[in-house]
């Protein structure tokens, strides 16, 4: 358990955060798959780590613990591997955790997949095989996890392939990272309209192509949550302005409804998150975060620490992540006297009272709710069960928290 006591930010900290996981293990598994690639600044996460480990390893069971990215992506990497069978397996809670439509897509392209204990859930037994098969349709709503996974395979294919979406798109900004990634190392893409088409990468002699990883900006939105609760400069490194991921968003959000502005120093790709002194919270926060549910945690922590109403839409897809998320929010926040009401996808508050005393915050082994409830230490002392389940996405969250924080004995 980690015990915060109630605390003050310092002013003009400096914070690394590590490469992102997101860009980090897309670019894993297509370097496992091609030639022409190096990484810079790859996480430190441990689903990075993991998949790693995964991609050098030559067992035939490979056991992926909670990393849901890696279960996804290794899902369909493991799928072209011809003539190479691979039972993927993962913990209790990775069991429990939805694959059906990635599965079906593949199997639609003429992989054989089977389930080992429940249908539509890992553990997987994948016989690798070559695909021919040109297009497939998809669910458009689902994760874009499932729909990255096919687009790192697809310029390894023969005939390429292409996606067709189905339905509305859910956190587009993802796929357009992919593809963006993809477009980097010279594999040919389109996105027009609810199809994607991946062309296949035939320039195998190309040079090497170095791609040094821009930090994550999900790990960011803590410390925009410090300085929004704070009211103190922080420094971030390393970020870009144009950034591709869709987390930036926490940018734009956090200026308009928190008051922080941020500033870039392009030379040394930083960040500077200043505070504005004279800023009016609003009566309200409406907003639909479908493109960046990541940062949903932490946008309703800041909100319920500021008293400052919300609603939230756009959340389908925090119901199957490492957690049920908006019922973990609904039960934890109601400890920082927080009540909400929840759906399937959204979130809102409907009052405010008092934060309980001795509060003690459940992580549901979920990294994301021990980051994102973590900055309340600057409103009241709380604690955080099972602090380590940080070190599937930032392992030395605690000790950088640690580095800008003052405590208070009393």
């Amino acid at each position: 358990m980690k015990k915060l006591k109630k605390s003050e930010l310092k002013a003009d900290q400096t914070i690394q955060i590590s490469g992102s996981k997101s860009i980090s293990n897309r670019l894993l598994i297509l370097e496992s798959l091609f030639s022409n690639i190096q990484i810079g600044n790859l996480s430190n996460s441990q689903d990075t780590q993991l998949l790693k480990k995964a991609l050098s390893g030559n067992t035939e069971t490979v056991d992926i613990h909670h990393a849901g990215t890696a279960m996804r992506f290794l899902t369909s990497y493991y799928s072209i591997q011809e003539g190479k069978t691979t039972v993927l397996t993962g913990s209790k809670r990775m069991k429990e955790r939805p694959i059906k439509n990635l599965v079906t897509a593949l199997q639609k392209l003429g992989v054989e997949i089977e389930y080992l204990e429940n249908e539509g859930f890992p553990p997987l037994k994948i016989t690798g095989r070559k695909i021919t098969e040109k297009s497939v349709d998809v669910p458009a709503n689902i994760s874009s996890q499932f729909i990255t996974s096919l687009l790192l395979i697809a310029g390894k294919l023969e005939n390429g392939l292409e996606i067709n979406l189905v339905g509305e798109i859910t956190s587009r900004s993802y796929i357009e990272m992919t593809l963006d990634i993809l477009t980097k190392f010279g594999i040919k893409n389109g996105f027009t309209g609810n199809t994607i088409r991946v062309e296949p990468f035939t320039d195998h002699q190309s040079s090497i192509v170095t791609y040094e990883v821009e930090s994550d900006w999900s790990s960011a939105s803590y410390f925009y949550s410090l300085a929004a609760l704070g009211r103190k400069t922080l420094h971030l490194k390393s970020f870009y302005k144009a950034s591709t991921q869709g987390d930036s968003a926490i940018v734009q959000i956090y200026e308009t409804f928190f008051g922080i502005k941020t500033t870039y120093t392009e030379d040394q790709h930083a960040l500077t998150l200043q505070p504005d002194p004279d800023f009016r919270f609003p009566e309200k926060i409406v907003l639909d975060m479908n493109n960046c549910p990541d940062i949903a945690q932490t946008l309703c922590v800041t909100a319920s620490a500021l008293r400052i109403p919300f609603e939230i839409s756009g959340l389908g897809t925090l119901r199957v992540k490492e957690t049920d998320r908006l019922l973990a929010l609904y039960n934890e926040l109601q400890k920082l006297g927080t009540e909400t009401e929840i759906t399937d996808s959204t979130i809102q508050s409907v009052g405010f009272g008092e934060p309980q005393e001795n509060i003690s915050i459940k992580t549901y082994q979920d990294h994301r709710m021990a980051m994102s409830f973590a900055p309340f230490c600057l409103i009241k002392e709380l604690n955080i069960e099972d602090e380590n389940v940080v070190e599937k996405s930032y392992p030395i969250f605690w000790e950088d928290l640690g580095k800008i924080l003052i405590s208070h004995n009393n």
